[in-house]
């Protein structure tokens, strides 16, 4: 029959519009004067030819295989990303790529040496539960990291993106954190979806 699983989520629209972003973003990664010679090194020849920093999208099955390797569904905006591109390459010049479904796993596997004590913090909520230009990156709950799920790499930093199953929004959203060794803590967002979208006006204003 036609209509089979993989070609049934492959043509199901995405409610987040990550293709229209992440073409516009390597477009503009991929300008030779005003933005690819910042990197240490030029993107490969056929990134630079496809005008595409992604890979081909994850299929249902390697998604359905790496749920169940970590044994939890995805959140919604982090699946629709994987299935439109299976890992990428820089965001901004402090993250080297976003990891494919065969790398992505929990931090505590992954790079234990970010976590440090797990003591808990006395955030209260009301401090916490804030977002946006108001929030204060120190103001975070170390005690989380442990379970929190690691979806990029950059050699030698400690600049990574983070998903935080504790903290989930009401449509299954998990909370994203950039934690970066600037920082004196992390940024945090109420998905991955925001967390990008915010990487991204920030590697326009980085460029202006």
């Amino acid at each position: 029959m036609p209509n089979t699983e993989k070609d049934t989520e492959k043509n199901t629209p995405t409610p987040h519009p990550w293709r229209e972003l992440l073409q516009r973003w390597s477009d503009e990664w991929l300008d030779p004067i005003r933005h690819e010679q910042e990197r240490h090194e030029p993107f490969p020849a056929a990134i630079r030819a496809a005008r595409w920093l992604g890979a081909p999208g994850a299929t249902p099955e390697e998604l359905t295989a790496l749920e169940q390797r970590l044994h939890t569904a995805l959140p919604p905006s982090y699946r629709e990303f994987l299935r439109t591109t299976d890992g990428w390459l820089d965001t901004t010049t402090d993250i080297a790529r976003l990891l494919p479904t065969r790398e992505i796993g929990w931090l505590r596997d992954l790079a234990p040496e970010l976590i440090g004590d797990d003591e808990p913090d006395d955030i209260p909520d009301e401090q916490y539960d804030v977002y946006g230009d108001q929030q204060q990156p120190w103001a975070i709950r170390t005690a989380y990291l442990n379970d929190m799920l690691k979806i990029s790499h950059t050699p030698d930093s400690g600049d990574v993106y983070l998903l935080n199953p504790h903290i989930r929004t009401p449509d299954g959203e998990w909370e994203a954190w950039y934690l970066a060794h600037w920082l004196p803590g992390a940024v945090r967002y109420r998905s991955f979806w925001d967390l990008m979208n915010d990487e991204y006006r920030t590697f326009r204003g980085d460029q202006d």
